[in-house]
C-alpha cells in the first residue's frame, strides 16, 4: 500500500536505520581492560604528569569515548565523574549503524531492520546490508559505559576520578578548569586549557556556556521482558499505538526492553497502581500477541521505571577554555535513537580539529578555531521531518516526538 511506503520513509528518515543485537563484544573483555577501582572512587590507572591538557566533566558514553580518544592521540586527560558505579538507565540502549561506524573509527569496537506495527498489521522494513556491510547494536547501557571507562583507564596518560564538579573557575572570561567535590567531601580543583563538558541531560554547567531551551515532550516507561522471542528476529519493533508509540528490542540474549512513550511531563502514579492500569488496559492491547504474556508478566513484577524526555537544540555560546558536548549541549527525543550517534560524531570531529595543535594555551585562538565545530557538525545532528506526509492519525501519534 501507498501508505506503507510513506510511513516507512517516515520513520527511516526519522529514525536513521536500525534498532540492534546484544553488543557486549563491542569493546575487548580481556583482563588487561579492566580498570580497578579504589574505595575512594579513583581508577587506578598509571600516574600521569601533574599537567593536564583537557578536563572531561562526565563519563558516560560521550565522556569515557572522549577520554579514550583524546589520550590516544597523547592528550593528558583529567576525567571526573559523579558515581564510577555502573549505570542504570532506560535510555542510551540502542546505537545506529552511522553511530557503530564512528565507535568503529575510534577504536572502540545486528538489528537488521524493524518491524512496524498498526491496527493489528505489520511490515517488516529491511535495509540494504548487501550494500553498506554494517548494522547497529542494542545493550545494556551501563555495562557499555563501564567496558567505556575501562578502556579509557587502561591508558597511561588518562585519570578517571570519582568526584562531583561545582563550578567551572572562570578568569577575566576564560574558564580555567573545575571544582569539585571527592567522595570524602574534600573540595579541589583541578586546571587545564580546555575543560569539555559531558555531563548529560541533567547537566548543571551547560548555563555557563550556552543558552539551552529545553522541551520536555513526553515521559519513557520502560519495562523489561524476560525469555520472550521478539516476531522479527534481529529487528527492532515499533508499535504506531494510541495514543504514542511503543518500542521493543533486545538488550541482552534474554531480554527485551519495551519503552511506552507516554505525552506530556507527567505519567500515572506506579506507587498507587495506576501505572499498571494503564500499560494493561491502554498499552497492552497494542501489544503483539507473540509479547503480550511477557509484556503482562513485566507489568505484574512491578519493576517499572520512568523518565522524562528532552529535546534541546543545540545552542552554543562560545566560551574560551571550554565546550560543551553529549546530551549536555544537544539532546532530541531517545525515540529517534539517535543520541549517542550525534555525540559519538561530534567526538570524532572534534579529535579531528584538535589533531593538527601542539597544545591548547591561547584559549581565545583555540576559542575562534573551535566555531567551526559547530558549523560542521550540523549534518548529523539535523533530523529532518516529514510529518506533513502522515494521517492526522499518525501526526498525533508520532509528532510530540520529533526534533528537527
Amino acid at each position: 500500500m501507498v501508505y506503507e511506503y510513506v510511513l516507512a520513509g517516515v520513520l527511516v528518515s526519522l529514525l536513521g536505520s536500525v534498532f540492534f543485537v546484544i553488543i557486549n563484544t563491542t569493546l575487548s573483555e580481556n583482563k588487561r581492560d579492566v580498570a580497578i577501582v579504589s574505595e575512594n572512587g579513583v581508577c587506578l590507572a598509571p600516574e600521569i604528569e601533574k599537567s593536564t591538557d583537557v578536563v572531561i566533566v562526565g563519563a558516560g558514553v560521550a565522556g569515557a569515548a572522549l577520554a579514550y580518544t583524546l589520550g590516544k592521540e597523547g592528550r593528558r586527560v583529567h576525567v571526573i565523574e559523579r558515581d564510577l558505579s555502573e549505570p542504570d538507565r532506560i535510555v542510551g540502549e540502542l546505537l545506529q549503524p552511522g553511530g557503530y561506524l564512528k565507535l568503529i573509527e575510534l577504536g572502540l569496537e545486528d538489528l537488521f531492520g524493524y518491524a512496524l506495527y498498526k491496527n493489528g498489521n505489520d511490515t517488516k522494513l529491511s535495509y540494504p546490508l548487501e550494500t553498506y556491510s554494517f548494522a547497529g547494536r542494542s545493550f545494556h547501557n551501563g555495562r557499555f559505559i563501564q567496558k567505556m571507562r575501562e578502556r579509557a583507564a587502561t591508558l597511561p596518560n588518562v585519570k578517571l576520578e570519582q568526584g562531583t564538579v561545582t563550578t567551572l573557575i572562570e578568569e577575566k572570561g576564560t574558564i580555567k578548569g573545575v571544582m569539585y567535590k571527592k567522595k570524602a567531601g574534600e573540595e579541589m580543583r583541578t586546571y587545564a586549557p580546555l575543560t569539555i563538558v559531558c555531563d548529560g541531560c541533567f547537566s548543571n554547567l551547560r548555563r555557563s556556556i550556552s543558552t539551552p531551551n529545553i522541551e520536555n515532550p513526553s515521559c519513557f516507561v520502560g519495562l523489561i521482558l524476560d525469555n520472550c522471542e521478539l516476531p522479527h528476529a534481529n529487528h527492532g519493533h515499533v508499535i504506531l499505538g494510541d495514543p504514542s508509540p511503543i518500542l521493543f528490542y533486545p538488550i541482552s540474549s534474554t531480554e527485551v526492553r519495551c519503552l511506552v512513550d507516554v505525552p506530556g511531563t507527567k505519567v500515572p502514579s506506579v506507587a498507587n497502581g495506576e501505572m499498571a492500569n494503564y500499560l494493561k488496559t491502554v498499552v497492552a492491547p497494542q501489544v503483539p500477541r507473540q509479547l503480550l504474556k511477557a509484556f503482562l508478566a513485566a507489568v505484574d513484577k512491578g519493576i517499572i521505571r520512568t523518565m522524562q524526555n528532552k529535546s534541546m537544540p543545540a545552542a552554543p555560546q562560545p566560551t574560551p577554555g571550554a565546550i560543551l558536548l553529549g546530551d549536555a549541549f544537544n539532546m532530541r527525543h531517545p525515540l529517534t535513537g539517535g543520541g549517542m550517534t550525534v555525540a559519538l560524531s561530534d567526538i570524532v570531529l572534534l579529535r579531528d580539529l584538535l589533531r593538527p595543535l601542539s597544545d591548547f594555551n591561547d584559549a581565545p585562538a583555540l576559542c575562534d578555531y573551535l566555531k567551526s565545530f559547530y558549523t560542521l557538525r550540523k549534518p548529523v545532528p539535523f533530523t529532518r521531518c516529514f510529518v506533513h506526509r502522515l494521517t492526522p492519525q499518525d501526526r498525533k501519534c508520532v509528532k510530540h516526538a520529533l526534533t528537527i
